[in-house]
């Protein structure tokens, strides 16, 4: 939200009153808390005058630092709150007369208690970012409106990524973000999953803890400041320092949540039955036994919306006109082999046999007068649980248990985006600040019903709306985005934004949702899809299976999927890098090479965990452009090297992508390819890639350690477990270069 005009104006109608000066400064178990007013103490007479505004410094963890911002203290807290960790630490605070400090792990506040208003976070004596004159501030806008402001400023160079999945350029500087989460689609500036939290290049994140509506100006209304402000009597912000973008977000997920780790069946190949095609138990096995037919491995099957009958939504009863026998067909698919997963809401259409049910529970949001919430967008009459009720909650989740003992496995959570403010919520929360939160115990509601009959490790969710936190339930897809190269491009943007927004695992819809892609585009986008966190084929009005687009997406999906499935020991340890630590398994390249300048504003190009680099291909032709950050980086697909730093051009055919493999890395391939659940240290083939002599990697594979160490020109390795099949007697094997294969094979057999 913008409030000024130009450098020396407000906007019309707007009054703002800005901490000018330090009044005093007091110290308490480890945190700040400082008076200051809003203009200049001359004399006995400018005590009388307000507002004086109260800021509080604390650190909840070693680099961290929370400052909060009020006004008037006397606002009636309302929820919801974010759930935010830490205990506090043994933070340092210090004051004299020219300064007041607050010192937590290597990270500083330095407050100016001389002279105009001033506030610095410094580490190992250098400023990251301040709160300079007129930043913090009380706005008011023309229509009464209070806000409260802050800004940061940015250093020269410094880029700014993150706020959630968004889906325009990956560096937000000059954008104007919204933390309000929407129905947008994957082509505009609304977002499904908001998060007010940005990461940086310069060594630091900031997490404003609102669950709400923050305003985000970033380098856009003061072009070398973040501004973010909320409508309210109090706003805190966590400073965090890295100093990586690594160890950023390792702190902040520290902070607010960690992935759970999916299941390993979770990372094979999802079909689904789209959204409004045609489908019965008769088309379903059809789909499934052509994928048997063409050996292409499948992993999970999703029924979409029509499983259940049409204006029903929800009822979470399969139609009985097209399902007759939901129990025995469920049977039959994990006769196969497959895991099953069913498309849910929470919205219960007025039709629902369950909207009078949870009417005459009080289970349904209610306006304030006590009446049932309702609108006719998506399903006519529809209202919506009420997740901050645990009787609702409880209502909601014996549904689902019903599902889970016939045999459903999963759930996507769909939709939780467009929640109503004219309501009252059953505990009393503010409508604004469920908001956005909304999403987070829908999903988590859907969750813990999972974790409590499927067990630790088992469970899933195919989530779309999403805000601080809700990086704890995974798995997320991008939403609604169109078959085109154009939102094939935007779906990658939305997803490594995501990612740098504390989110391990993401997906997308394969081919795109709507609209039908073409063949080429097909083809392109299943390469891209294989070689993402989790893949899932899925559209809008047409089926995705691969037969009918033309024989060669045949071969390039089974290529694709089986390579996926082979990288499974590789991909699994970077999903447990990512419950552990917080780090995404599809990384943006400013997370690997935060030095390298030529990979700040990179957005058609990721790393898949942390030594594989793929470039989708976004044209027919196959012609692709990306970055080789340096050293020599082996094409994993082909052997070939490419030098860097340098730009490479290459022209791919269909089963070919651009998927390197960084220098100095010991890839581990599985011994199966099709399936993902299986002993992925079992005949696991380490392969080396431009390893140094003297070199010494080690590489986990399940509850196995390799280790590889390069002695001259030999390759030795040794496994943590020497009694396992694959060991020699000494827990070693030794291995030699193979001349023009590009990488060193050591395989354990």
């Amino acid at each position: 939200m913008k409030f000024t005009d130009g450098y020396w104006l407000l906007r019309e109608g707007v009054t703002a009153a800005h901490p000018v000066e330090v009044l005093d400064v007091t110290a308490t178990d480890g945190a700040l808390e400082i008076h200051a007013p809003t203009q200049p103490i001359r004399h006995r007479g400018d005590l009388l005058k307000g507002p004086v505004v109260t800021i509080s410094a604390h650190a909840p963890m070693p680099d961290v630092i929370g400052v909060t911002f009020t006004h008037f203290e006397g606002e009636q807290p309302r929820g919801p709150e974010f759930e935010v960790s830490g205990e506090g630490c043994a933070a340092q605070v210090s004051y004299d007369d020219e300064h007041a400090t607050l010192i937590s792990g290597e990270l500083s506040l330095k407050l100016v208690r001389t002279g105009p208003w001033h506030l610095d976070f410094l580490a190992h004596g250098r400023t990251l970012t301040s709160s300079g004159p007129k930043g913090m501030g009380i706005m008011r806008d023309a229509n009464g409106g209070h806000y409260l402001r802050e800004q940061l400023g940015l250093r020269v160079g410094t880029s700014v990524y993150g706020l959630g999945e968004r889906f325009g350029p990956l560096v937000k500087n000059g954008q104007v973000v919204d933390i309000w989460n929407a129905d947008g689609g994957t082509a505009t500036e609304q977002a499904y999953k908001n998060v007010p939290f940005y990461l940086t290049d310069a060594g630091y994140g900031v997490f404003v803890d609102h669950p709400g509506k923050v305003s985000f100006e970033v380098g856009s209304e003061a072009v070398s400041r973040v501004q973010f402000s909320v409508e309210s009597q109090q706003l805190t912000y966590y400073v965090i320092y890295g100093p990586t973008p690594k160890e950023i977000l390792r702190k902040y997920t520290a902070l607010t949540g960690r992935p759970a780790l999916p299941p390993a069946w979770s990372f094979g190949l999802w079909l689904s039955t789209s959204f409004t095609t045609s489908y019965d138990e008769e088309t379903v096995t059809s789909f499934i036994e052509g994928m048997r037919e063409r050996e292409l491995p499948l992993s999970v099957f999703h029924f979409d919306c029509f499983w259940m009958r049409e204006f029903n939504w929800c009822d979470f009863q399969w139609d009985p006109r097209v399902f007759p026998d939901p129990e025995g067909m469920l049977a039959r698919l994990k006769e196969r082999g497959l895991h099953v997963c069913v498309w849910i809401n929470p919205y219960i259409a007025q039709r629902s046999p369950l909207f009078a049910e949870g009417k005459a529970l009080g289970h349904l949001l209610k306006r304030p007068d006590g009446s049932v919430w309702q609108w006719d967008l998506w399903q006519p009459g529809m209202g919506l649980v009420d997740f901050t009720s645990p009787a609702a909650r409880d209502w909601y989740t014996a549904k689902l248990e019903a599902l889970l003992a016939q045999g459903v496995d999963c759930f996507k959570t769909d939709f939780g985006e467009r929640v109503p403010l004219d309501v009252a919520w059953a505990d009393g929360s503010d409508p604004e600040r469920m908001h956005n939160y909304y999403s987070h115990l829908y999903n988590r509601t859907v969750f813990d019903v999972l974790r409590k009959h499927r067990g630790e490790g088992e469970s899933v969710v195919f989530a779309r709306s999403a805000t601080s936190g809700s990086q704890s339930f995974p798995v997320h897809w991008g939403g609604d985005c169109e078959a085109t190269y154009e939102s094939m491009a935007e779906s990658l943007r939305g997803g490594l934004s995501l990612g740098l927004s504390g989110f391990g695992f993401w997906s997308h819809d394969i081919g795109g949702f709507e609209g039908t892609p073409t063949p080429a585009l097909f083809k392109r986008w299943l390469a891209f899809g294989l070689l993402s966190s989790h893949s899932r084929l899925h559209g809008s009005s047409s089926y995705r299976v691969p037969w009918l687009f033309d024989e060669e997406s045949v071969d390039v999906l089974r290529l694709f999927t089986r390579l996926k499935l082979s990288l499974m020991p590789y991909l699994y340890e970077a999903a447990r890098a990512a419950q552990a630590e917080g780090l995404p398994v599809m990384r943006a390249m400013v997370l690997e090479f935060p030095e390298d300048p030529g990979c700040a504003h990179l957005e058609r190009q990721y790393m898949l965990g942390p030594d594989l680099l793929v470039a989708p291909v976004f044209g027919d032709e196959g012609d692709v452009t990306y970055y080789v950050p340096e050293g020599t980086w082996t094409h994993f697909l082909s052997g070939r090297t490419v030098t860097g730093p340098r730009w490479a051009r290459e022209r791919h055919g269909f089963q070919s992508v651009p998927l390197l493999v960084r220098p100095g890395a010991v890839i581990p391939v599985g011994a199966v390819a099709d399936r993902p659940d299986y002993p992925h240290a079992d005949g696991v083939t380490l392969r080396a890639y431009g390893l140094e002599r003297g070199a010494r990697v080690t590489v986990p594979v399940g509850d196995v350690t390799f280790t590889v160490v390069r002695e001259g020109d030999t390759l030795r390795a040794s496994s943590s477990d020497p009694s396992a099949p694959w060991a020699l007697a000494a827990g070693e094997r030794v291995a030699r270069a193979r001349a023009g294969t590009g990488f060193l094979t050591l395989e354990l057999d």
